[in-house]
C-alpha cells in the first residue's frame, strides 16, 4: 500500500508520545525535497493552532565562505566537511537536554549563500523538532554523533532526473548562468548526492517524494 501524506503526519505525532521533545531527522541527497517535506509537515502539523513543531535545519551548520576560502575548501562548499558537524550534533544535543529552555539555532540565508548565526528560536513550548540536512546518517567525521541524537530518520528520494532538474533550477534562481549551474551540480553536488545515496539503508522510513 503507497505510503501518503496522512501517514507521515501520523508516524510523525507518535514521536511525541508521552510529552518528551522528540527530534525527527529527514536526510536525502541535493535536490531532494528534504526541505520542502520538511516544511508542510511543519506547517500541517502545527495546524492553525499553538505552535508545537519547530524547524531546525542542518544548513545553518556550512562554513562561512571567508572560512572556506582559509581552508581551501570554497570549491567544494556543500561537502561534508564543509560543516560544523560537531556544532550541528551539539545543537542536537542542547534540543534534547534543554527542552524547558529558548535555544537558539543558526539559519541559511540563501540570497547569500551564509549561516546566519541565532536566526532560529526553538520555544520550550516545541514538542516534536523536525531536522532536515545531506548527512544526518553519514558514518565519517563527526557526522556519527548526530544519528544517535535523532528518534527517527526519514530518507527523501526523487527519481534522478528530476532531482538534478532542481538543482539546476535553484543554482540559476540564486545567481548562478545555466552553464555555472549544470558545472557546479556535475562537479559537486553530485559527487556530494552519491555519499548520501549510499546511507539510504540506515534510514528508518524510505519517502518517495514525487516528481
Amino acid at each position: 500500500m503507497p505510503l501518503t501524506f496522512d501517514d507521515l503526519l501520523h508516524r510523525a505525532r507518535a514521536l511525541t508520545q508521552g510529552g518528551r521533545r522528540a527530534i525527527l531527522g529527514i536526510a536525502g541527497s541535493p535536490g531532494a525535497g528534504k526541505s520542502t517535506l520538511a516544511e508542510h509537515l511543519v506547517r500541517e502539523l502545527n495546524g492553525g493552532g499553538a505552535p508545537w513543531v519547530a524547524h531546525v535545519p542542518m544548513d545553518g551548520f556550512h562554513l562561512a565562505d571567508a572560512e572556506l576560502e582559509r581552508l581551501g575548501l570554497r570549491d567544494r562548499k556543500g561537502a561534508p566537511d564543509t560543516f560544523d558537524a560537531a556544532g550541528y550534533a551539539a545543537l542536537l544535543r542542547r534540543l534534547r537536554d534543554e527542552p524547558g529552555d529558548v535555544v537558539y539555532a543558526p539559519g541559511f540565508e540563501r540570497e547569500l549563500e551564509q549561516p546566519v548565526a541565532g536566526a532560529i528560536p526553538v520555544p520550550p513550548t516545541a514538542r516534536l523538532v523536525v531536522t532536515e540536512g545531506n548527512y544526518l546518517l553519514l558514518t565519517t567525521g563527526a557526522w556519527p554523533r548526530v544519528r544517535p541524537l535523532l528518534d527517527e530518520v526519514w530518507f527523501c528520494e526523487l527519481p534522478e532526473r528530476e532531482r538534478v532538474r532542481r538543482l539546476v533550477a535553484r543554482h540559476e534562481q540564486f545567481g548562478k548562468t545555466h552553464e555555472e549551474a549544470v558545472a557546479w551540480v556535475a562537479r559537486s553536488d553530485e559527487r556530494n548526492a552519491e555519499l548520501v545515496a549510499a546511507t539510504r539503508g540506515r534510514a528508518d522510513l524510505v519517502v518517495p517524494c514525487g516528481a
